[in-house]
């Protein structure tokens, strides 16, 4: 999932670098020393904030459109990209409980083998995901 939000970007002022504000995300400000470091810090922060409410089950708000966002003297807007599948690869860490139902011989199996069933089932979901 790639999505883009409007950020506001402020000048510190008083030192170098940025604060960020992303509308569209309630409490999602950041800041940094750079403007390289700024977007780098916004996009680590939205990208956080989405994936909150990923793992909760609700679906990330929709963006403004760029030109709805306004600022006040000094401030600029620009996109963020956030990369919501790579950043919940690195990062996603909820569990959800899931209940399968296996035959009652690959159980017995299973179980003689020791193995942890969660552990095999997200091993193999893993290699799923990396192949599709």
């Amino acid at each position: 999932m790639k999505l883009t939000y409007p950020a506001i970007f402020e000048p510190l002022g008083d030192r170098p670098g940025y604060v960020v504000t992303v509308p569209d995300l309630p409490g999602c400000v950041t800041e940094g020393d750079s403007l390289a470091d700024a977007i780098i810090m916004a996009e680590d922060a939205a990208s956080g904030w989405v994936l909150d409410e990923l793992e909760d089950g609700k679906q990330p708000p929709k963006a403004s459109e760029l030109a709805a966002v306004h600022t006040e003297n000094g401030q600029f807007v620009s996109l963020l990209a956030l990369d919501m599948d790579r950043y919940a690869e690195k990062y996603g860490a909820k569990a959800v409980r899931k209940n399968v139902t296996i035959p009652a011989w690959l159980n017995t199996y299973a179980e003689s083998l020791n193995l942890n069933f969660s552990k095999v089932l997200q091993d193999a979901l893993q290699e799923l995901y990396q192949t599709t």
